[in-house]
């Protein structure tokens, strides 16, 4: 493409979009160009989208705002959803506690001590009302963080907004959903990999049909980092499992442009502020590349990745907490330099418990500053073109192409069955858990510092007020629990959950209906889930080398 034809096509789309002002300056009035660089080079909003997915950025938008939050009862976790949404939040997020995450009811042995400790419990359809009760879900995007669970957390969700008139194409959100990293980093699954990934593609394939504003799957590399990746390991690792969930689409029938467009991401934002930045613009070139050379993605969209980027966790530190406050302004500022969508910042007291009200406004507070004062979202790809950072976003893609090549070989030219194969073989696991030992490593030894833990230890680790979860919360939820079951259509319910075991063991039927029809019913998490591990199986992980 001639370099005038890609200025005139980028002007062309840039002067389609509503701007949020007429005029963009510096604190000394100079006036901003919206983009900048060499006539003939490479424009946001252009194949393959290194620069940013929009010739606009942020000037018409910035970013969503989407701070996490779940703790405690339905009720409790409703409570922080509106003052997050008062305080100027622009989106939702979900954190559901381990017995929901894992798909086992709040009266299960296994959940005992654990019920709306590191999240909110939902088991029935009643507790998920009250999640969102007086939330619009129709006016408001949601993101529900959840993978083995994620299609009857998802039927519940549906049943919930059509229970209040708010019909399924109307809702508008994002669903994590993503299974494979779970074998690889996390380690919340229930059923083996095949399986899974059949539920994985349900969810697209129903999403496809009924709900046009839905993501189905957001492919997370936050995890794996989180669970002591390199950049580059979580860079290529998100992306094969990215590619692998398109051929498992591809092979269930479903037409490229039909559902890669609501393919989403989530990505860290860990310290290293350029290399960062760099895996992000990498991430975009490699994805368009692929899904249009390899998997015949036709439109913009399809080829488009677009992500949602949290702080890293791992980075915060329990001494001297109040630092964290510094990394995770940096970190932010890493995922806006580098074009997220969608961004969480981390509250500075996370390393110690769930954050307090008054640490969640503050994490926000920090979005607010970087995107109302700091002059950032002012000009697309700001750092583009810097030797710097176009290097190592050079050297990220290649090492990342490489990974592929060997997950490839594994899987015979097929990306699915290479990261299956590599999950059953536990590469994956042992390659994180070598990086983590790696930087472990290094910082004993000091050759890598983190302030206050193995540095500059000289400071105030004086006590800082922390959320505490009531333990009657258990016991009321057990009960709710215990009022829905003595409640409900005992006929209807065992009837739904035959059916979903039924149509688990056909593998041509979509199983979102039954699923939907079951949380209808008030059947609960748990019993769905048992439901479809009567078919399923479960997984145990091979013990690594």
């Amino acid at each position: 493409m001639e370099s005038v034809a890609n200025q005139d096509d980028y002007d062309a789309q840039y002067e389609a979009t509503k701007l949020r002002r007429e005029r963009f300056t510096t604190m000394s009035g100079i006036d901003l160009e919206p983009v900048y660089g060499p006539a003939d080079a490479e424009l946001p909003g252009q194949f393959p989208f290194t620069r940013g997915p929009f010739a606009s950025m942020y000037r018409s938008k910035v970013w969503t705002m989407r701070q996490f939050a779940g703790f405690g009862s339905a009720a409790d976790t409703n409570a922080r959803f509106h003052q997050l949404l008062a305080n100027g939040g622009t989106g939702l997020s979900t954190a559901f506690d381990m017995p929901t995450l894992l798909g086992i009811d709040s009266d299960d042995p296994f959940a005992r001590g654990e019920v709306g400790r590191a999240g909110v419990a939902i088991d029935t359809v009643e507790d998920m009302t009250r999640l969102f009760e007086g939330i619009d879900l129709g006016a408001v995007t949601t993101s529900m963080t959840i993978n083995s669970a994620a299609a009857v957390i998802m039927a519940m969700y549906i049943v919930v907004a059509e229970e209040a008139g708010t019909p399924r194409s109307a809702l508008g959100g994002t669903l994590q959903n993503d299974i494979l990293k779970e074998y690889q980093a996390q380690k919340e699954f229930v059923f083996p990999p095949r399986p899974s990934v059949r539920l994985v593609t349900d969810v697209m394939a129903f999403t496809a049909a009924e709900m046009p504003r839905w993501h189905p799957v957001s492919i997370s590399g936050y995890h794996i980092r989180e669970a002591g990746s390199t950049a580059a390991q979580e860079l290529a690792f998100t992306l094969a499992n990215g590619f692998a969930y398109v051929e498992a689409a591809l092979a269930a029938g479903l037409e490229i442009d039909a559902f890669a467009p609501r393919l989403s991401f989530f990505f860290n934002a860990h310290i290293d502020f350029f290399e960062e930045i760099a895996k992000f613009r990498a991430a975009r070139r490699i994805w368009a590349r692929w899904l249009r050379d390899r998997y015949g993605a036709q439109t913009t969209k399809s080829q488009t990745l677009k992500f949602h980027t949290q702080t890293a966790g791992v980075s915060l530190t329990a001494q001297q907490p109040e630092v964290n406050l510094a990394r995770v302004a940096i970190e932010a500022l890493a995922g806006v330099l580098g074009g997220t969508q969608s961004l969480h910042t981390d509250s500075y007291d996370e390393a110690l418990a769930l954050p307090t009200q008054k640490a969640a406004r503050l994490a926000l507070r920090t979005q607010q500053v970087i995107a109302e004062e700091t002059g950032v979202a002012n000009v697309a790809d700001p750092l583009g073109g810097s030797w710097f950072v176009e290097a190592l976003t050079d050297e990220l893609e290649c090492v990342a192409e490489a990974t592929f090549a060997e997950i490839l070989v594994r899987g015979s030219g097929s990306m699915l069955e290479g990261v299956i194969d590599a999950i059953e073989e536990g590469w994956f696991q042992n390659e994180i858990a070598d990086a983590a030992y790696r930087f472990q490593r290094d910082l004993n030894r000091g050759d890598a510092i983190i302030v206050g833990v193995n540095a500059h230890t000289d400071g105030d680790d004086s006590e800082i007020p922390l959320l505490m979860i009531d333990p009657s919360i258990e016991a009321e939820q057990l009960e709710r629990l215990r009022q829905v079951r003595a409640a409900r259509d005992d006929r209807a319910v065992d009837s739904s959950l035959s059916r979903i075991t039924d149509e688990a063991g056909t593998s041509s039927i979509n199983l979102m209906p039954a699923l939907i029809d079951a949380s209808r019913a008030r059947c609960t998490v748990g019993e769905q889930m048992a439901a479809m591990q009567k078919a399923f199986g479960t997984w145990i992980e091979p013990a690594l080398s």
